[in-house]
């Protein structure tokens, strides 16, 4: 669904989560209907609504329940060294940048472990001629043109060392 911003532009999203919407605002949210007279009673609800609309100071306020509700034991106990680290830069940076860190250096720490991860996976369990599993990491043959000094003269392979899989390096 797509709604005028105002500044012309189409933005894509709903407003009101997929809800029809309708106004609170009633008659008041057009200027030229408030100007035309308003009754007292529609005064006051004006004034009401426009207080209402203002939020305290101390928002938002932060509820621990909520946040046990939201993250299950685990998910709070690998969570909580990045907490006290956007805890403790949160006076200094606040809050929003705080939580940029926090978001950028568990990423990396995730990204340093899948790199990690795969790097471990290819040096140790390479696919050879004693196993059935693991990906066939070969080496390609260096690309040769004609014009290349090297052109006539390029390595060739016997017969029986094509896909052995280092059973003809084996020692045993």
């Amino acid at each position: 669904m797509s709604t005028p911003r105002g500044d012309g532009v189409k933005a894509n999203h709903s407003d009101t989560g997929g809800v029809k919407g309708f106004p609170i605002e009633g008659r008041m949210l057009s200027e030229r209907e408030r100007i035309l007279g308003m009754s007292p009673e529609e005064r006051a609800w004006r004034a009401q609504w426009l207080k209402d609309q203002v939020l305290a100071p101390d928002e938002p306020v932060y509820n621990p329940e909520y946040y046990k509700q939201r993250y299950n034991i685990l998910r709070r106990f690998y969570r909580a060294p990045l907490n006290v680290l956007e805890n403790a830069l949160r006076p200094t940076l606040g809050a929003e940048f705080s939580y940029v860190i926090r978001h950028m250096i568990s990423s990396a720490a995730f990204t340093m472990i899948g790199i990690w991860g795969a790097i471990y996976y290819f040096k140790y369990n390479q696919s050879d001629w004693t196993r059935k599993s693991g990906f066939k990491v070969g080496i390609s043959r260096k690309k040769l043109f004609p014009n290349d000094p090297e052109w006539p003269n390029y390595e060739t392979k016997k017969d029986n060392e094509y896909a052995s899989y280092g059973f003809t390096n084996s020692p045993i």
